[in-house]
């Protein structure tokens, strides 16, 4: 058994076939049941629709009268290069994209994927003929723009009573995120020719993933202690922040980048007019309608978040400081001499521009929930750093940070992610 075990581990090349051997081996015990609570299904959707539309209506004041003119549709400009139209994809391609994604069904599927997957050679000419018809026409289909959502609880210590202690899980119809890999192969090429992804983004680009986005962070924390410098580690919290992308600057962004015409129609279709339901215990609730945000849930939503926030990165170097972000998680970090008086308002003066930029982009950044991790060059120098932004200060006495699922403490010793994955 463990010949043939360690055969199958070493034959595998795919990270996901990979984890799912391992997790049948591991034998993980069941999801528990849903909490016993008194919250109906539209109680949830109306706390989900009006967490957004609370955050939403705070920059009404800052709305500006023409995205084009606005600063949080900056973006860099491509003299030259477009991207006006798609290709039509043959039915083999279709196939393909059907065949080789993850079969996750939605209630919304009229068939399990996994059966859709089965019979697809004899209705590949019918699914084909639907994606190009959606490529050619700009026009993502109203059928596919309606939402699953399962609320689940973000930690299983949480009151079960309390409607803020959930968070939305988002299903979508397979063919529809069939449809969304078939645009995204084609505006991903168009953007990685043209440099137009953040270097600095690993999340949801190929051959990155969390491990890329740590790596680089860590190796340079290490280096600079090596070399007798302190440093300061910054993890920025955002609110629903998929959920808060406002359609019109990033149209204009997209238009900036040079996606055009039936390109841009087709993006333009593809955010408008979407709707969500909960189900929760049996009951479904009644729709809501989406008028900001990206679809969680979906192939494309993670891109085009990243496309949204592409330009953070300039106001993070104006202030010296390096970083590196997974989807809506972003690291800050700094190094600098222990002696080095300045720090506490460079950190000030750094997150309040980013605060600022956040605020012109309809985000919300939730400096209460923003981590501040100090690494001394020396485990007896102690720094002590005052950070006050937008009238709130910013401790930094905390002696780790949990960042992308790994603990990181102040001595760079891991001791507490090893202590606790070790329990």
């Amino acid at each position: 058994k463990a010949e043939f075990y360690h055969n199958k581990f070493s034959s595998l090349t795919d990270s996901r076939k990979l984890f799912a051997t391992f997790k049948s081996l591991l034998n993980p015990p069941p999801p528990p049941p849903p909490p016993a609570t008194c919250l109906t299904a539209e109680t949830l959707a109306s706390f989900f629709t009006g967490k957004v539309a609370a955050i939403s209506n705070q920059f009404t004041d800052v709305t500006c009268s023409s995205p084009t003119t606005c600063s949080a549709a900056r973006c860099p400009s491509t003299e030259g290069v477009a991207l006006s139209s798609f290709t039509s994809l043959t039915e083999n391609e279709t196939l393909a994209l059907l065949t080789r994604s993850r079969p996750t069904t939605c209630p919304l599927d009229p068939i399990p994927s996994n059966l859709l997957q089965t019979i697809a050679p004899a209705i590949i000419p019918a699914i084909t003929h639907t994606i190009n018809a959606s490529l050619t026409s700009g026009v993502f289909p109203t059928a596919f723009k309606q939402a699953h959502v399962t609320p689940l609880l973000k930690k299983p210590s949480l009151n079960p009573a309390q409607v803020d202690n959930y968070r939305p899980v988002s299903l979508l119809p397979f063919l529809s995120k069939t449809l969304e890999r078939a645009v995204l192969n084609q505006v991903s090429g168009f953007l990685s020719q043209n440099d137009l992804l953040d270097q600095n983004q690993s999340g949801f680009q190929k051959g990155h993933s969390t491990e890329t986005a740590l790596l680089p962070v860590t190796e340079a924390l290490k280096t600079a202690r090596a070399a007798g410098q302190s440093s300061v580690l910054i993890l920025l919290d955002l609110s629903a922040a998929f959920d808060t992308v406002n359609h019109d600057f990033l149209l204009t962004i997209l238009s900036n980048m040079g996606i055009s015409d039936n390109v841009l129609s087709w993006f333009r279709s593809y955010l408008t007019g979407r709707s969500f339901k909960v189900s929760w215990q049996g009951q479904l609730s009644s729709a809501h309608s989406l008028s900001t945000g990206v679809p969680q849930g979906s192939v494309l939503g993670p891109l085009l978040f990243s496309i949204y926030t592409a330009s953070l990165g300039q106001v993070i170097h104006s202030h010296g400081f390096s970083y590196h972000c997974f989807a809506d998680d972003t690291q800050l970090y700094l190094s600098f001499s222990p002696e080095d008086n300045s720090i506490s308002a460079r950190i000030s003066s750094c997150l309040s521009d980013i605060s600022s930029w956040m605020k012109e982009h309809h985000l919300q950044l939730n400096l209460s929930k923003t981590e501040l991790l100090v690494i001394p060059a020396k485990p007896s120098f102690q720094h002590n750093l005052s950070i006050s932004i937008d009238s709130l200060s910013l401790s930094h006495r905390q002696r780790f940070a949990r960042n992308l699922g790994v603990m990181v403490d102040d001595q760079l010793s891991f001791m507490h992610h090893v202590a606790s994955v070790a329990r």
